[in-house]
């Protein structure tokens, strides 16, 4: 970059950063003193981010708000919804905004230049020109509004954040984190709730709302980060005169307060609401937390990263083992949490006893004393560093672009100190630094100082209390009824005045005009032809191997594949066996030196089931995968330590086993409230498709049923399932059943080609298990309203529209993009007020539409019912359809890692496609139009023909609409 061209800028410093092949550059914007950072590479994938500090002072939720709010509209760009008309037509390969405890980020990627530059104008615009202060409308559609229809109606709150928050504040999680925060940190921001409280958004006025964004969104106040591989000096020079210098300095006081240390651990207590009538034996959740110093001193930050796994999220690491052996609950978690200005430590037990209180205490602390005594596990401590190092150096974040990450990263220290963006980003000294450590009593200090032995902590205590949330909505109510009864017939005839001009609002789209002035590409900037997936079928010793000769920096990606097709009757107990596989104590290690020996010599271990449809045959294929990423000179170490799992893994351990039955409950559960839109899909999927009933069963809500049977009468099950895990050992391990997928380069797959026999040689003659299960699920029963403690729902709906006549399409995925950010979008988001719908269609010819947190049931049905006579009647011009298919061509075509590039290939190959039928596909997308467009109408109605649905939500929601399920059951 040639700083000397940037004359609206100053250069502050220039640093080289070799552990991400880049060069850095601070700068200061003369006019306004704006902070950029520019991170210089050869990545194509640039990144754009412009972030700012946004303190709250309650919890109405006003910085969550304003980020929904401002990407309502803006100056140049006045439609309703910019952020979905970028996501209908735009290649972005990252697009979204988020809202933290004291900033608020808008981060946007593309590998397209001139996608890119077009991604940067909206945002830019969105943030500095919204049109939140001409249109009162959009902060009562996104934040929260009375609504009423005539006068002798009900009053509710609706609003999307509303919502939103609803659902998140259903959360055990959720509420342990808030307490824990407002807990120890009384005086500051990050003591509320930036995302906003329910019970205190409807306090928010416009106003106020208004304010926070004049005295925050200002370039004097903002942080932009840009990376990549670009021609800085225009993009700075046009950010500069098209925004920045329209603004004069301002003094904006935006910095996270400290809060003062504390001279004693503080107490608190507050509750968690589960289903009536349910039992709060044994469900009580701890808590203890200590702020350990600033984010700035990034050795001390990565070092108790490290202390995590060490101490707490390792397979039997000390203060985990200490809780668990004392009968404390079931689930122990605990961490470093970040990004605050003043992170904290945090231990804690759920599933566990009112009056353990003190017993939690007393472990927790003599374990901690004991290790700092007997000084820490150093193989922990390098197993931790090791594993940090590998995914640093590995820069696989998935779907999220690298140089977000970074940048995400470089805000944990440049938010708090102006002169300090890099630290975060050179960890080459900092893990040099903590390897130089483990043998000085560096870790054990860090743990008596800022652990143990500080004040500035706190003990709380999250209690169960059944009903809670019908009281919590009984409350709400009650206040709207009186807020009503307050009214006069004037007042109340305003309310209804503004519902039927919000939804006016709601229901008339932006004009062509302002359409227009949303920047688009064109198909000319779109590749048409499809991807080849990279693969090669060989064979090893007389296993097939399928091999994608990928460039992967050194890494070889493993998995070994096990065809558990015809093993239906032992489904969730190959479940079992996939949550204990690595996590026992085996022949010839302890679980958690065999856990240190993974994490030193591998980039991470794991076992996960699928499925695969052929779209030859349409047969389904079940499997079974471990899953290791290794350097090729650990190779055949690595592949010695899956045969010693398979091999030498003590199934036979009843009480460890009893450990992870209940461990994995306590998780599942959590997991299933948290994610009610996964749990409503898979069980929409389950009641046409024979192979999702299997997987529901390895590890859906049949596997949860599974395990809290077993959990509950685990002695009366043992000695069955211990007898059935051996059997399944040998029988699923076996040379038969195994197919092996490989992604590396020719060096990489020599090394493994002569390793593999390393693990080969510990299989099995898979002969069938002799003994049976002594526990058989329960027929899934079609349509279930499945009722949770939460006030929203999760609505899904679905079929197979193949099985109905009707062939996949390439202009399905069109429809996907237009649902998803157009009717869908209009009728469940924006007008039902929840917080988000998508869908989906396969080329199996699976189908779904699913909505998440949404305080609708009866009206988001209806207005998925009515998606087929909306695409019959729909009325799209050229510049529209084209805006979807390029659009939807962004999922295709969006870059992949090494690790991805290979997992594409893997699934072309399982499902049997061809580059040929891919190819098809992209052309009917490509030259979709309208007629095409009105003919998915057919394969909706064939998707919904069987009236197939499934709602987590509710209870009111759920026994309100009773006549559509065929069975209601609670969650719990």
């Amino acid at each position: 970059m040639n700083v000397e061209k940037l004359t609206a800028y100053e250069l502050i410093k220039k640093e080289e950063l070799p552990d991400i092949n880049s060069t850095g550059y601070l700068l200061r914007h003369n006019k306004t003193k704006a902070r950029v950072v520019v991170i210089e590479n050869d990545d194509d994938n640039k990144v754009f981010n412009i972030g700012f500090r946004t303190p709250p002072t309650d919890s109405t939720g006003i910085p969550h708000i304003v980020e929904h709010t401002v990407l309502c509209g803006s100056r140049k760009f006045p439609v309703k919804d910019p952020f979905a008309e970028l996501d209908k037509g735009s290649l972005n390969t990252f697009l979204n905004a988020m809202t933290y405890p004291d900033k608020t980020v808008y981060p946007v990627a593309s590998v397209n230049d001139k996608d890119f530059q077009n991604l940067m104008d909206v945002y830019l615009d969105a943030v500095f020109y919204p049109a939140i202060y001409d249109e009162e409308k959009i902060f009562r559609q996104e934040g929260w509004h009375y609504e009423l229809e005539d006068v002798d109606g009900e009053l509710i709150y609706n609003g999307v954040v509303f919502n939103e928050m609803k659902g998140a504040f259903s959360s055990q999680d959720e509420r342990l984190d808030n307490l824990v925060r407002r807990t120890l940190f009384p005086d500051t921001e990050y003591g509320v709730v930036s995302g906003g409280d329910p019970k205190d958004i409807p306090n928010l006025k416009w106003e106020d709302y208004l304010d926070f964004h004049r005295r925050y969104y200002h370039p004097s106040n903002s942080y932009i980060y840009l990376y990549g591989d670009m021609d800085f000096e225009e993009k700075l020079n046009w950010i500069d005169d098209e925004y920045l210098n329209n603004f004069d300095y301002l003094e904006v006081d935006s910095k996270p307060k400290t809060q003062k240390p504390f001279e004693k651990m503080r107490e608190a207590k507050d509750y968690y609401s589960i289903p009536s009538g349910d039992s709060t034996e044994n469900k009580t959740c701890f808590a203890y937390a200590a702020v350990c110093g600033e984010t700035l001193d990034a050795h001390k930050m990565y070092a108790f990263q490290i202390l995590e796994y060490a101490l707490v999220e390792g397979v039997g690491a000390p203060v985990k083992e200490a809780l668990v052996k004392a009968g404390i609950g079931t689930e122990i978690e605990g961490g470093y949490s970040e990004p605050f200005m003043q992170p904290f430590f945090e231990f804690s037990a759920k599933n566990a006893s009112p009056d353990q209180k003190d017993r939690f205490l007393e472990v927790l602390q003599t374990t901690l004393k004991q290790i700092i005594k007997e000084g820490i596990n150093k193989d922990s401590l390098k197993a931790a560093i090791n594993a940090m190092e590998f995914q640093i150096r590995e820069a696989d974040f998935g779907r999220f672009p690298k140089g977000l990450m970074y940048g995400l990263n470089i805000y944990d220290s440049w938010l708090y100190d102006d002169d300090k963006p890099f630290v975060q980003l050179k960890t080459d000294e900092i893990f040099s630094f903590l390897r130089q450590q483990i043998d000085t009593g560096y870790y054990e200090e860090l743990i008596e100082k800022c652990i143990l032995d500080n004040p500035h902590s706190v003990f709380v205590t999250l209690d169960p209390k059944p009903g809670l949330a019908s009281e919590e909505e009984a409350k709400e109510k009650e206040k709207l009824k009186k807020k009503y009864d307050s009214l006069s017939t004037e007042e109340k005839e305003e309310i209804i005045q503004k519902t039927k001009e919000l939804k006016k609002y709601q229901e008339e789209p932006s004009t062509p005009e302002q359409l227009a002035t949303i920047p688009m590409l064109e198909l000319s900037d779109i590749d048409k032809k499809a991807k080849k997936a990279v693969y090669e079928l060989r064979e090893i010793s007389g296993i097939k191997t399928l091999y994608h000769d990928i460039f992967t920096n050194g890494i070889t990606y493993i998995k070994l594949v096990f065809d558990i097709t015809d093993l239906e009757e032992y489904a969730p107990y190959i479940g079992i066996l996939a949550d204990v596989m690595g996590v026992m104590d085996t022949d010839k290690y302890k679980k958690l030196d065999l856990s240190n020996e993974m994490l030193f010599h591998s980039g991470g271990y794991g076992i996960s089931t699928d499925y695969f449809t052929s779209r030859k045959t349409n047969k389904t294929k079940i499997t079974f995968e471990m899953n290791v990423k290794v350097l090729f000179d650990e190779t055949d170490y690595v592949l010695k330590l899956l045969a010693e799992i398979v091999n030498g893994t003590h199934l036979n351990d009843t009480e460890r086993l009893k450990e992870i039955i209940a461990e994995r409950r306590s998780g599942k559960l959590a997991s299933m409230q948290a994610a009610g839109h996964s749990v409503a899909i898979n069980r929409t999927a389950a009641y046409y498709d024979k192979a999702l009933v299997f997987l529901e069963k390895v590890k859906g809500l049949e596997y949860y049923d599974f395990i809290s049977e077993l959990d509950d009468n685990f002695d009366s099950h043992a000695d069955n399932l211990v007898a059935v895990l051996e059997g399944l050992r040998k029988c699923l391990f076996s040379e038969k059943r195994l197919f092996i997928d490989v992604t590396t380069t020719d060096k990489g797959y020599e090394v493994f080609k002569d390793a593999v026999s390393g693990f080969t040689s510990a299989l099995y003659d898979g002969k069938m298990p002799e003994t049976k299960p002594d526990i058989i699920p329960e027929e899934i029963v079609k349509n279930e309203g499945i009722i949770t403690s939460g006030g929203v729902q999760y609505v899904a709906m679905g079929g197979n529209f193949k099985n109905k006549g009707v062939e996949y399409n390439g202009v399905y995925r069109l429809l996907k993009t237009l649902l998803s950010y157009e009717y869908l979008w209009n009728e469940v988001r924006v007008k039902g007020g929840a917080y988000g719908v998508m869908c989906a269609f396969t080329a199996a010819g699976k189908g779904y539409m699913a909505s998440y947190r949404d305080p609708n049931l009866a009206q988001t049905v209806d207005a998925f019912e009515s998606v087929a006579d909306y695409l019959e009647n729909v009325s799209l011009d050229e510049t529209q359809i084209v805006k979807f298919i390029i659009g939807s061509v962004r999922e295709l075509d969006m870059p992949k890692t090494p690790k991805m590039e290979g997992t594409f290939a893997y699934n072309v190959y399982m499902t049997e496609d061809t580059f040929e039928a891919a190819q098809k596909r992209r052309d009917e997308l490509l030259t979709a139009d309208i007629n095409s467009i009105r003919a998915c109408a057919k394969m909706i109605r064939a998707m919904l023909e069987d009236g197939y649905i499934c709602v987590v939500g509710s209870e009111e929601k759920i026994k309100a609409e009773s006549d559509r399920f065929g069975k209601i059951k609670v969650l719990k």
